[in-house]
């Protein structure tokens, strides 16, 4: 698993690092997007209403939102921004829904989304500046602990395992921060800032049994080659889901308000 590196200035290099404040308002909404999607039993049972009702309070700054956020991204990228946005989005979503963290930010999703239909029409970017940090604290404790199982581990392999060394590789990459310049026709943003550890050459690498974050069965797509016994093969999908930026603003339909990851 590869885990988002910390840059120098201290801060961790996820897409919540190095934001405006319409990213910062759009993050928050897509964290609990993905919240009222995701988090399911008796103690959310409140979130997804909590999430519609956060989108018609709200429905006129998250429009603004929308608006600024993409004339961001034009102003920054011209014709091309729209495929760098929704690159971008889709590491958002991908990024709230990492499993192993599912628990915590199920939790602390439900609580802001509780409190956010409480907020001041107006005033959610005020709102969002404190709670998006409160989620992003979720993964950074887990990023924390993954990085001191990795020392446990060397220090473990160093003594009775294979040699490992480690790598540090560039991470996510903030389409809109000043430093950053995403060339044209590059759809892709970026990839997962990372210090992964990598076996020494000619050394295996020490198995790590990893329990599954859920229940659920891997979804696995059908092919039309056939093994030597003649069994179907069957591969694990090679991409995710795309989502895409737009002007529609959830949860503005009288009589449905179930959250819509397309929005």
């Amino acid at each position: 698993m590869t885990i988002p590196m910390v840059a120098a200035s201290g801060v961790r290099q996820t897409v919540n690092a190095n934001l405006t404040p319409a990213q910062t308002t759009w993050n928050l909404r897509s964290a609990l997007n993905v919240a009222a999607l995701n988090c399911q039993g008796p103690e959310y049972a409140s979130l997804v209403d909590n999430y519609s009702a956060k989108l018609r309070i709200h429905a006129r700054e998250l429009s603004a939102t929308n608006r600024a956020l993409q004339a961001e991204f034009r102003q920054r990228y011209g014709a091309t921004f729209r495929d760098v946005q929704d690159s971008y989005m889709t590491q958002v979503y991908n990024y709230f829904a990492l499993p192993p963290a599912k628990k915590q930010f199920c939790d602390v999703s439900n609580a802001i989304a509780a409190e956010v239909v409480g907020v001041a029409p107006g005033d959610l970017e005020v709102f969002a500046a404190t709670a998006l940090p409160r989620i992003e604290a979720v993964f950074e404790d887990f990023f924390r602990a993954y990085e001191k199982y990795r020392i446990d581990l060397s220090a473990w392999d160093s003594q009775y395992g294979p040699p490992t060394v480690s790598t540090t590789v560039q991470g996510y990459t903030n389409p809109l921060d000043p430093s950053v310049e995403v060339a044209p026709g590059e759809t892709l943003v970026g990839t997962m800032p990372a210090t992964a550890p990598v076996s020494a050459a000619g050394e295996p690498q020490a198995p790590v049994d990893i329990p599954p974050a859920t229940e659920q069965t891997p979804v696995v797509v059908a092919t039309d080659e056939v093994d030597a016994d003649g069994n179907p093969v069957v591969a694990l999908p090679t991409e995710g889901p795309i989502f895409q930026s737009g002007e529609v603003v959830q949860g503005q339909q009288a009589t449905d308000d179930t959250p819509d990851p397309q929005s």
